[in-house]
């Protein structure tokens, strides 16, 4: 096993690039960046990076100059031959061949496309701008060396020693969430963890102790490459960029409005199973639900990702009881915000009305809060979103307005289009 604390002090000798492999992603992007392939191949969208977190002036902490050199290792990644013959030949949610050939030809050649960096007021302005099937991705690789290139930045002002200790901290703390949560008996949770990491060494470490101390609770990553690499499954459906760039799309407010739900028209034509999981809420889930076609209500189940937790659980369980299905036959999967205590209280709640699940994030994979002088490595708030599609603005409303996205004009479009009333709204804090 990797001592971290020693490869942490040595990072200068360049045996630890940030981004090691194209399939360093969440397993979602490559579903997605398929779709996308087909569908709509020839869309110009524009992703830029957007730090919510004011307070941390990631242009005062991180150098210019090793940004430029870990992005530009990026664009030099192309997929490796064994990368390839996994993602070829390797079953995903029981599918064999799940993607393509065409679109594997593709992958095999990309190269990320350029990007365009500049500093304002203590923040880098990240932006990235060409095909959508090769901007989109970007999106996990940026955050990943932002997030831990702000990491390397505190950490570079540690001795040997204290890092040892850090980590033993570290290490221990996340122990301490594994032996709680393995006591819950049918506790399902997957590892979500990988765009706000701490670093790409930690997360790997934290899947295997959910390896060892999780055992069959435990059911796989969002990381490709940590997945291909400790042989668990990679874990993943789709995300809000989808609606939000059909969206951008639309001619009028009759097609902006059935924008989401052909969205999943076409994931339908592609997917079946555990793949077929509803993301309502990029804007608003409970308007989505109430105008969602009869055949959504087949589908495996779906994921709840902003807005409280269990408000958009009971939300789905009557949605389905109105339509005839048995929510014990759905899934339930909750992946936003999420630690011990929430874990458990859903769990609670849940098991037994529901299939349930949990996609652990941030809490996992960076939860250094505590740890550091002045608590240099609590985790923050980072995105990186499609902002624009062939030159229109996208918009993101959530469940929770402080998560919504978009010039104003629009944003009370959207709101108007989708019926969207008053909002509760709650801290983000990753």
């Amino acid at each position: 096993m990797v001592e971290i604390a020693t490869r942490v002090h040595n990072h200068k000798w360049k045996i630890d690039p940030i981004v090691r492999s194209l399939l360093d992603t969440d397993f979602y992007k490559l579903l997605m960046c398929q779709s996308v392939f087909r569908n709509r191949p020839d869309t110009t969208v524009t992703f830029s990076l957007i730090n919510r977190t004011k307070s941390i002036r990631l242009a005062d902490l991180i150098d210019e100059g090793e940004l430029r050199e870990q992005l530009d290792h990026i664009r030099s990644l192309r997929l490796s031959r064994g990368e390839s013959t996994f993602l070829r030949g390797n079953t995903f949610y029981g599918k064999r061949q799940m993607f393509r050939p065409d679109f594997m030809e593709w992958f095999e050649g990309l190269q990320l496309p350029a990007y365009h960096l500049e500093k304002h007021d203590g923040q880098y302005e990240l932006t990235f701008e060409g095909k959508w099937p090769e901007v989109m991705m970007w999106e996990i690789p940026a955050l990943a060396v932002l997030m831990e290139l702000r990491s390397r930045a505190v950490l570079r002002t540690m001795g040997r020693f204290e890092l040892q200790v850090l980590y033993a901290r570290a290490m221990t703390k996340l122990w301490e969430k594994i032996e709680t949560l393995r006591r819950i008996d049918g506790l399902k949770l997957a590892d979500f963890g990988t765009r706000r990491r701490h670093s790409f060494l930690w997360q790997d470490w934290a899947v295997q102790a959910l390896i060892e101390g999780m055992e069959e609770k435990f059911i796989g990553t969002s990381n490709c490459l940590i997945a291909m690499r400790r042989e668990v499954e990679a874990i993943g459906t789709n995300a809000h960029e989808l609606p939000m760039v059909y969206s951008a799309l639309a001619n009028s407010d009759a097609e902006l409005a059935q924008a989401p739900y052909q969205v999943l028209a076409d994931w339908h034509e592609e997917h079946d199973g555990n793949l077929r999981i509803m993301l309502p809420d990029t804007y608003g889930t409970e308007g989505f639900l109430a105008r969602a076609p009869e055949w959504l209500a087949k589908w495996t189940g779906i994921r709840i990702d902003s807005g409280d937790p269990a408000k958009g659980a009971e939300t789905a369980i009557r949605w389905w009881k109105d339509r005839g299905e048995n929510p014990q036959d759905k899934l339930v999967i909750f992946s936003d915000g999420l630690d011990v205590n929430k874990i458990a209280e859903l769990h609670a709640q849940f098991a037994g009305r529901v299939k349930v699940s949990f996609g652990w994030g941030t809490m996992l994979t960076n939860d250094f809060r505590g740890l550091a002088p002045d608590d240099g490595l609590a985790p923050f708030s980072v995105v990186c979103k499609a902002i624009a599609a062939d030159g229109r603005p996208t918009v993101k409303l959530s469940d929770n307005p402080n998560k919504a996205m978009g010039p104003a004009d629009q944003i009370a479009r959207y709101k108007r289009v989708f019926h969207v009333g008053e909002q509760a709204a709650m801290d983000v804090v990753v």
